[in-house]
């Protein structure tokens, strides 16, 4: 027996890709590795006015802006060639970019058996390679539209995966686990860096700031990993 409630529930880990797992964005490097530098550096100049005012406003501004940018350079390419290509990219990144700090305590989730989801604005496309190769139970990411023939339309299929879409689409994945409901109601730790996973960290039992900023950053009142361990080793 234990006199902790959480102990008597389910668990779930909800990790932010871009700035959390990793170090800095990847929807660029992507799009080089699929694109080219010439192309994306094309396509960014002449949508520089739109991702200045994304990158001040945020919200649907940002999110209108990324579509634009992936249908100019991802419009009209065949989906099983970008799978191959985002799966290799998938794999360098991880090994450039993943923060090691952030990667122990996945497998510290891991190691209790909880269940491990990786809740990203990034495409799916190379995120679910990620989640593959870090062990984990879901993926939950932006979804590239597919048309006629196979081709991607550079549009989104569904929402971008930020902001409240976030805790939408881990809400519905936990439903689909059957977790949620009553003494099944999971507990929810949720990491982040930035205010796209305001929600989902505001949601969660217990919410944990990965960010670099600190006190300064989007997230500075919620606790971060070192202050977070550092709890747990004093309770042991």
């Amino acid at each position: 027996m234990t006199d902790d409630p959480e102990e008597s529930r389910p668990t779930v880990a909800a990790f932010d890709f871009d700035g959390t797992l990793t170090r800095g964005g990847s929807v660029f490097a992507f799009l080089v590795a699929v694109r080219g530098l010439v192309p994306v550096g094309r396509a960014v100049t002449r949508l520089s006015p739109q991702l200045l005012r994304a990158a001040v406003t945020g919200g649907t501004a940002a999110d209108e802006t990324k579509e634009r940018v992936f249908a100019r350079l991802l419009g009209g390419l065949p989906e099983v060639d970008i799978d191959r290509r985002a799966a290799l990219f998938a794999e360098r990144h991880l090994r450039r970019r993943l923060r090691p700090e952030m990667e122990r305590r996945l497998e510290w989730h891991r190691s209790r058996g909880h269940r491990v989801v990786i809740v990203s604005a990034s495409p799916e496309a190379y995120v679910r390679t990620i989640g593959e190769l870090l062990g984990a139970d879901g993926v939950l990411a932006t979804r590239l539209a597919v048309g006629g023939g196979g081709l991607l339309t550079g549009r989104y299929e569904g929402k971008n995966c930020r902001g409240a879409e976030k805790f939408a689409r881990l809400s519905g994945w936990m439903r689909a686990q059957g977790l949620g409901g009553g003494d099944a109601q999971p507990v929810l730790w949720a990491y982040g860096n930035g205010r796209g996973d305001l929600r989902l960290l505001n949601a969660a039992d217990h919410g944990v700031n990965a960010g670099r900023l600190g006190r300064f950053g989007r997230l500075h009142r919620f606790p971060s990993l070192d202050d977070v361990e550092r709890r747990e080793r004093a309770t042991r």
